[in-house]
């Protein structure tokens, strides 16, 4: 059985590494220089785009590893970060999820790290009542997970989620009482501190 997303995310390769050498042959020369950077970031932008897809439905994720169904998720590491350090020499900005980010950087020693902190997290807080994990909603966003007990009246829960931001990874979030509102993520000095501290959370 074939892989499409695999091989949609091949096809696009192959097309960005012919169309130079198609121009040649059509024109016998280069497009300008801000014209080829301008085609060079649409296809990496696409590329990038079908690269973090996930086939199914988002919503039927319930778990961290529910959720990685994606190229980037699957494919050789060595591929996802050349492809992923192409994108951000052109756009820093771009989506990814952070175990991606850390891996870039130097944070994090491999793909598989990031994949063992979030199981981690998820059972932890999936065998304690009233912990719900919500996948992403948007290419390239985290999961976290919702302490639903704390969700009346609020715009926002008490939420835990992995971030790249520190080398703890996990962030919990007070619950939120209103959209303009603004909260401070406190930093966690890993799961560990998070299995030591969970009751104090759920308390807020």
């Amino acid at each position: 059985m074939t892989e499409p997303l695999l091989n949609a995310h091949d096809a696009v390769r192959t097309a960005r590494t012919a169309l130079p050498e198609q121009r040649r042959m059509v024109i016998g020369r280069q497009p300008p220089s801000g014209l080829s950077g301008m085609r060079v970031s649409s296809v990496l932008s696409l590329e990038w785009s079908m690269s973090l897809s996930r086939s199914g439905a988002a919503e039927l994720s319930r778990s961290p590893a529910d959720s990685r169904r994606a190229w980037i998720h699957r494919a050789p590491e060595r591929q996802v970060l050349t492809l992923y350090r192409e994108v951000v020499a052109v756009s820093p900005d771009a989506p990814a999820p952070w175990w991606l980010r850390a891996v870039h950087r130097g944070d994090l020693l491999h793909r598989e790290a990031g994949f063992t902190l979030e199981d981690g997290v998820h059972e932890l807080l999936s065998a304690r009542p009233g912990w719900a994990y919500v996948p992403w909603v948007n290419e390239g966003e985290d999961g976290y997970w919702e302490y639903e007990p704390s969700d009346s009246g609020v715009y926002q829960p008490i939420t835990v989620r992995l971030t790249d931001r520190h080398r703890g990874w996990v962030d919990v979030l007070p619950a939120q009482p209103c959209a303009n509102d603004s909260v401070e993520p406190v930093a966690l000095a890993g799961p560990f501190d998070l299995r030591a501290r969970i009751s104090e959370f759920e308390s807020w």
